[in-house]
Protein backbone atom coordinates (compact mmCIF):
# COMPACT_ATOMS: atom_id res chain seq x y z
CA UNK A 1 0.00 0.00 0.00
CA UNK A 2 1.18 3.53 -0.90
CA UNK A 3 2.20 6.09 1.79
CA UNK A 4 0.02 8.58 0.82
CA UNK A 5 -3.30 5.58 0.80
CA UNK A 6 -2.13 4.72 4.13
CA UNK A 7 -1.98 8.59 5.24
CA UNK A 8 -5.92 8.19 3.51
CA UNK A 9 -6.89 5.13 5.67
CA UNK A 10 -5.54 6.79 8.46
CA UNK A 11 -7.33 9.98 7.99
CA UNK A 12 -10.65 8.31 6.98
CA UNK A 13 -11.05 6.80 10.71
CA UNK A 14 -10.44 10.04 12.54
CA UNK A 15 -13.04 11.93 10.10
CA UNK A 16 -15.67 9.49 11.00
CA UNK A 17 -15.54 10.92 14.39
CA UNK A 18 -16.03 14.56 13.33
CA UNK A 19 -17.88 14.20 9.68
CA UNK A 20 -21.30 15.03 9.04
CA UNK A 21 -23.42 12.48 7.11
CA UNK A 22 -23.86 13.37 3.28
CA UNK A 23 -27.02 13.34 1.87
CA UNK A 24 -26.21 11.07 -0.80
CA UNK A 25 -23.09 9.43 0.13
CA UNK A 26 -23.57 9.65 3.91
CA UNK A 27 -20.00 8.71 5.39
CA UNK A 28 -18.58 7.49 1.55
CA UNK A 29 -15.36 9.22 1.78
CA UNK A 30 -13.98 7.63 -0.90
CA UNK A 31 -16.98 9.88 -3.30
CA UNK A 32 -17.31 12.50 -0.79
CA UNK A 33 -15.28 15.32 0.85
CA UNK A 34 -17.94 15.88 3.89
CA UNK A 35 -18.57 18.83 6.16
CA UNK A 36 -17.25 18.04 9.69
CA UNK A 37 -18.46 19.35 12.92
CA UNK A 38 -16.55 23.05 13.23
CA UNK A 39 -16.71 24.00 9.87
CA UNK A 40 -18.08 27.38 10.94
CA UNK A 41 -15.05 28.35 13.12
CA UNK A 42 -13.10 27.00 10.19
CA UNK A 43 -14.12 29.84 7.89
CA UNK A 44 -14.21 32.34 9.92
CA UNK A 45 -10.53 31.80 10.49
CA UNK A 46 -10.33 31.56 7.10
CA UNK A 47 -12.18 35.50 6.12
CA UNK A 48 -10.05 36.48 9.14
CA UNK A 49 -7.05 35.68 7.42
CA UNK A 50 -8.41 36.62 3.95
CA UNK A 51 -10.76 40.05 4.15
CA UNK A 52 -13.53 39.04 1.63
CA UNK A 53 -13.27 43.08 1.49
CA UNK A 54 -10.16 43.00 -1.16
CA UNK A 55 -11.62 39.74 -3.17
CA UNK A 56 -13.21 40.92 -6.51
CA UNK A 57 -14.07 37.45 -7.61
CA UNK A 58 -13.32 34.12 -6.35
CA UNK A 59 -13.67 30.34 -7.20
CA UNK A 60 -14.83 28.02 -4.92
CA UNK A 61 -14.96 23.64 -5.30
CA UNK A 62 -18.55 22.25 -4.79
CA UNK A 63 -17.66 20.48 -1.54
CA UNK A 64 -20.14 20.13 1.12
CA UNK A 65 -17.45 21.39 3.67
CA UNK A 66 -17.37 24.87 1.43
CA UNK A 67 -21.18 25.58 1.95
CA UNK A 68 -19.72 28.25 4.74
CA UNK A 69 -17.18 29.43 2.52
CA UNK A 70 -19.70 29.86 -0.55
CA UNK A 71 -22.11 31.47 2.41
CA UNK A 72 -19.92 34.34 3.35
CA UNK A 73 -18.66 35.38 -0.29
CA UNK A 74 -21.87 35.67 -1.31
CA UNK A 75 -23.02 38.00 1.71
CA UNK A 76 -19.64 40.10 1.33
CA UNK A 77 -21.20 40.46 -2.50
CA UNK A 78 -18.07 38.78 -4.18
CA UNK A 79 -19.01 36.13 -7.69
CA UNK A 80 -18.10 33.27 -7.34
CA UNK A 81 -17.61 30.98 -9.65
CA UNK A 82 -17.72 27.51 -9.20
CA UNK A 83 -17.62 24.16 -10.31
CA UNK A 84 -20.46 21.13 -10.76
CA UNK A 85 -20.26 17.98 -9.66
CA UNK A 86 -17.29 15.98 -11.53
CA UNK A 87 -17.33 18.94 -13.65
CA UNK A 88 -19.81 17.15 -15.68
CA UNK A 89 -21.86 20.02 -16.47
CA UNK A 90 -18.72 22.36 -16.03
CA UNK A 91 -18.73 25.74 -13.88
CA UNK A 92 -22.10 28.22 -13.09
CA UNK A 93 -21.30 31.77 -11.57
CA UNK A 94 -22.94 32.88 -8.61
CA UNK A 95 -24.30 36.13 -8.75
CA UNK A 96 -24.86 37.98 -5.30
CA UNK A 97 -26.77 40.85 -7.04
CA UNK A 98 -29.10 38.17 -8.06
CA UNK A 99 -29.26 36.08 -5.02
CA UNK A 100 -31.92 37.49 -2.04
CA UNK A 101 -29.93 37.56 1.06
CA UNK A 102 -32.64 35.22 2.67
CA UNK A 103 -31.65 32.39 -0.64
CA UNK A 104 -27.44 32.55 -0.32
CA UNK A 105 -27.37 29.26 2.46
CA UNK A 106 -29.44 27.27 0.03
CA UNK A 107 -27.40 28.78 -3.22
CA UNK A 108 -24.14 27.53 -1.13
CA UNK A 109 -25.28 24.14 -0.99
CA UNK A 110 -25.02 21.42 -4.00
CA UNK A 111 -28.09 21.63 -5.51
CA UNK A 112 -28.94 25.18 -4.99
CA UNK A 113 -25.73 26.32 -6.48
CA UNK A 114 -27.13 24.81 -9.95
CA UNK A 115 -30.84 26.12 -9.23
CA UNK A 116 -29.21 29.56 -8.68
CA UNK A 117 -26.01 29.54 -10.70
CA UNK A 118 -25.74 31.06 -14.17
CA UNK A 119 -24.19 27.94 -16.48
CA UNK A 120 -20.97 29.73 -18.33
CA UNK A 121 -19.10 28.10 -21.18
CA UNK A 122 -15.29 29.15 -21.92
CA UNK A 123 -16.05 32.13 -23.63
CA UNK A 124 -18.18 33.49 -19.69
CA UNK A 125 -15.33 31.74 -17.84
CA UNK A 126 -12.69 33.78 -19.54
CA UNK A 127 -14.47 36.91 -19.28
CA UNK A 128 -14.80 36.97 -15.88
CA UNK A 129 -11.37 38.57 -15.28
CA UNK A 130 -9.24 37.68 -12.71
CA UNK A 131 -9.71 35.80 -9.57
CA UNK A 132 -8.25 36.96 -6.23
CA UNK A 133 -9.44 33.72 -3.92
CA UNK A 134 -9.44 30.00 -4.77
CA UNK A 135 -10.67 27.44 -2.14
CA UNK A 136 -10.72 23.66 -1.98
CA UNK A 137 -11.44 20.87 0.41
CA UNK A 138 -9.31 17.98 0.63
CA UNK A 139 -9.20 14.47 2.24
CA UNK A 140 -6.13 15.69 3.48
CA UNK A 141 -3.30 17.93 3.11
CA UNK A 142 0.29 18.25 4.20
CA UNK A 143 2.08 21.16 6.84
CA UNK A 144 3.63 22.05 3.24
CA UNK A 145 0.46 22.33 1.75
CA UNK A 146 0.46 19.19 -0.68
CA UNK A 147 -3.36 18.12 -1.03
CA UNK A 148 -3.80 14.49 -1.29
CA UNK A 149 -6.84 11.93 -1.86
CA UNK A 150 -10.08 12.55 -3.20
CA UNK A 151 -10.53 15.39 -6.15
CA UNK A 152 -6.79 16.84 -6.03
CA UNK A 153 -6.71 16.02 -9.78
CA UNK A 154 -9.90 17.83 -10.48
CA UNK A 155 -8.68 21.47 -8.75
CA UNK A 156 -5.15 20.62 -10.52
CA UNK A 157 -7.34 20.64 -13.75
CA UNK A 158 -9.37 23.67 -12.91
CA UNK A 159 -6.13 25.53 -12.02
CA UNK A 160 -4.25 24.84 -15.39
CA UNK A 161 -7.60 25.85 -16.37
CA UNK A 162 -7.72 29.01 -15.27
CA UNK A 163 -4.51 29.88 -15.47
CA UNK A 164 -4.48 29.08 -19.44
CA UNK A 165 -7.16 31.96 -19.50
CA UNK A 166 -4.97 34.25 -17.54
CA UNK A 167 -8.18 34.15 -14.63
CA UNK A 168 -5.51 33.52 -11.91
CA UNK A 169 -1.36 33.68 -11.33
CA UNK A 170 0.82 34.03 -8.90
CA UNK A 171 -1.27 36.44 -7.09
CA UNK A 172 -4.11 34.65 -6.40
CA UNK A 173 -4.07 33.13 -3.48
CA UNK A 174 -5.24 29.48 -3.13
CA UNK A 175 -6.82 27.94 0.26
CA UNK A 176 -7.63 24.98 1.75
CA UNK A 177 -10.41 24.51 4.22
CA UNK A 178 -10.28 20.96 6.28
CA UNK A 179 -10.71 19.64 10.03
CA UNK A 180 -7.50 19.43 12.44
CA UNK A 181 -7.78 15.92 11.37
CA UNK A 182 -7.32 16.53 7.86
CA UNK A 183 -4.07 17.92 8.32
CA UNK A 184 -0.72 15.38 8.57
CA UNK A 185 2.61 16.01 9.87
CA UNK A 186 3.92 14.02 6.74
CA UNK A 187 6.17 16.12 3.91
CA UNK A 188 5.69 14.75 0.51
CA UNK A 189 6.85 15.58 -2.83
CA UNK A 190 4.45 16.75 -5.22
CA UNK A 191 4.44 16.33 -8.64
CA UNK A 192 5.47 19.33 -10.94
CA UNK A 193 1.64 19.59 -11.83
CA UNK A 194 0.45 19.62 -8.32
CA UNK A 195 -1.12 22.97 -6.69
CA UNK A 196 -0.07 23.27 -3.51
CA UNK A 197 -2.05 25.59 -1.10
CA UNK A 198 -1.03 28.79 0.39
CA UNK A 199 -3.15 28.67 3.43
CA UNK A 200 -4.58 25.48 5.33
CA UNK A 201 -7.80 27.03 7.43
CA UNK A 202 -9.29 24.24 10.61
CA UNK A 203 -11.42 25.17 13.39
CA UNK A 204 -8.63 25.80 15.40
CA UNK A 205 -5.66 27.45 13.12
CA UNK A 206 -4.80 29.09 9.80
CA UNK A 207 -1.29 27.59 8.53
CA UNK A 208 0.41 30.45 5.96
CA UNK A 209 2.19 27.54 4.07
CA UNK A 210 4.27 30.24 2.00
CA UNK A 211 5.29 29.11 -1.56
CA UNK A 212 7.63 26.56 -3.05
CA UNK A 213 8.51 27.88 -6.31
CA UNK A 214 6.45 29.22 -8.89
CA UNK A 215 3.12 27.23 -9.93
CA UNK A 216 3.04 25.69 -12.86
CA UNK A 217 0.87 27.65 -15.92
CA UNK A 218 -1.58 25.98 -18.41
CA UNK A 219 -2.57 22.50 -18.85
CA UNK A 220 -0.46 19.90 -19.32
CA UNK A 221 -2.29 18.40 -22.37
CA UNK A 222 0.10 14.95 -21.85
CA UNK A 223 -1.53 14.21 -18.07
CA UNK A 224 -5.38 14.76 -19.11
CA UNK A 225 -7.06 11.89 -18.92
CA UNK A 226 -9.02 11.72 -21.91
CA UNK A 227 -11.84 11.02 -20.13
CA UNK A 228 -12.28 14.85 -18.99
CA UNK A 229 -11.88 15.85 -22.15
CA UNK A 230 -14.96 14.09 -22.82
CA UNK A 231 -17.22 14.44 -20.08
CA UNK A 232 -16.17 18.24 -19.03
CA UNK A 233 -17.50 20.65 -21.54
CA UNK A 234 -15.04 23.57 -21.16
CA UNK A 235 -11.91 21.38 -20.92
CA UNK A 236 -13.40 19.87 -24.43
CA UNK A 237 -14.00 23.22 -25.53
CA UNK A 238 -10.46 24.54 -24.84
CA UNK A 239 -9.22 20.96 -26.46
CA UNK A 240 -11.00 22.11 -30.02
CA UNK A 241 -10.14 25.51 -29.56
CA UNK A 242 -5.88 24.18 -29.37
CA UNK A 243 -6.67 22.00 -32.44
CA UNK A 244 -6.42 19.03 -29.96
CA UNK A 245 -6.73 15.44 -31.35
CA UNK A 246 -7.00 12.33 -29.06
CA UNK A 247 -5.13 11.62 -26.26
CA UNK A 248 -3.43 9.08 -25.03
CA UNK A 249 -4.56 6.75 -22.13
CA UNK A 250 -3.64 8.01 -18.84
CA UNK A 251 -3.97 5.99 -15.16
CA UNK A 252 -7.55 6.28 -13.59
CA UNK A 253 -7.99 9.32 -12.00
CA UNK A 254 -9.39 10.22 -8.72
CA UNK A 255 -13.18 11.42 -8.80
CA UNK A 256 -14.28 14.91 -6.73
Amino acid sequence: MSGSRIVRQRIWSRLAAVARPDSRFHFDFAHVIPDFEGSEAAVARLFAAVDPARIRRAFVTPDPSLVGVRRALLDAGVPILVATYDLHRGFVLLDPATIAPDLRLYASWLDGLEHFGRPLDLAGIAALGRLDLMVTGAAAVSLDGVRFGKGHEYFDLEWGLFSELGLADEETRLAALVHDVQVVDERFNPEPSDILVDLVATPTRVLDVGRRGRRPRGIDWDRVDPRHVETIPPLAELARLRGMTALSPTPQSTAR
